[in-house]
C-alpha cells in the first residue's frame, strides 16, 4: 500500500554527507555514539512522522511520499535539503559586536546573532564575515530510510504528532468516545492551532488539560 500525505509513518533514519560519507543525523544510538555526535537529551529510536507536515526534510518527505513500507536509499540534492548557498547571507560584522557580548570569536564556531544561527568564517582588522546560511547548505546529502509500519491508532498519531511538533520526549493523551484529552499546559491560542491540526489530520475532537499538580509530601 503506497504511503500518502497524512499518513503516519514509523521511520528509522542515518543522513549523510554524500562528498565525505560523514554522518550528521541519526535515529540509531549506537551510530551516534560511534560518530561521536551522541546527544544525552535526544531521542533515539524509531520515531512516527506525518508525511507532508514539515517534520523531516522537504526533499526527504517529497522521496518517501508514494513509497511502500521497506528501506530505501535517498540522494537529496542542496535544494531538497538544506538549500543552496546564499552570498548574501554572508556578511562582515564589526568584532566590537561580539566582544561586547563577551564572545571571542574564531573560525569555525557558531553563533547566535539576534536568534539566529550562524557560523564565523574569518577573523580580521576589527570585522568579523559571518555565514548565515545553514552549515550544510550547498551539500549533497543521502539518507538511509527504514519505513517500518503504517501508524493506525488515533492515540499513537497524536501523542507523536504533538512530540514532534513541540519538541517533548512524553505526551498524555486519553481518547474517550472519540475525543483526546491531552494533559498539556500551553496558551489557548496555541491549544486552538493544535486542535485544529489534530481535527484535520486524526479526525478527532481535543481538548487540553492542566495536569494535576503533585502534592508535596
Amino acid at each position: 500500500m503506497a504511503i500518502k500525505k497524512k499518513d503516519f509513518v514509523e521511520v528509522e533514519y542515518t543522513g549523510k554527507l554524500k562528498e565525505d560519507n560523514l554522518i550528521f543525523d541519526t535515529t540509531d544510538e549506537k551510530l551516534a555514539r560511534e560518530n561521536g555526535m551522541y546527544d544525552q537529551n535526544a531521542s533515539y529510536g524509531s520515531i512516527v512522522i506525518c508525511i507532508g507536515e514539515g517534520q523531516l526534510l522537504a526533499g526527504l518527505d517529497k522521496q518517501i511520499e508514494g513509497k511502500e513500507i521497506g528501506e530505501y536509499d535517498f540522494d537529496l540534492t542542496p535544494e531538497e535539503g538544506f538549500g543552496k548557498k546564499d552570498a548574501k547571507l554572508i556578511q562582515l560584522i564589526p568584532t566590537s559586536k561580539f566582544k561586547k557580548d563577551k564572545v571571542q570569536p574564531v573560525p569555525g564556531m557558531q553563533v547566535n546573532i539576534d536568534g539566529v544561527v550562524a557560523t564565523i568564517k574569518s577573523v580580521s582588522g576589527g570585522r568579523t564575515l559571518v555565514d548565515f546560511n545553514h552549515p550544510l547548505s550547498g551539500r549533497d546529502l543521502n539518507y538511509k530510510i527504514k519505513l517500518n509500519r503504517l501508524v493506525e491508532d488515533k492515540k499513537e498519531k497524536i501523542e507523536s504528532y504533538l512530540k514532534l511538533q513541540i519538541g517533548l520526549k512524553e505526551v498524555k493523551v486519553e481518547i474517550k468516545d472519540d475525543k483526546a484529552e491531552i494533559e498539556l499546559p500551553i496558551p489557548e491560542e496555541a491549544q486552538k492551532e493544535l486542535s485544529k491540526k489534530i481535527k484535520e489530520l486524526v479526525g478527532v475532537e481535543s481538548k487540553f488539560v492542566t495536569p494535576p499538580k503533585e502534592e508535596k509530601k
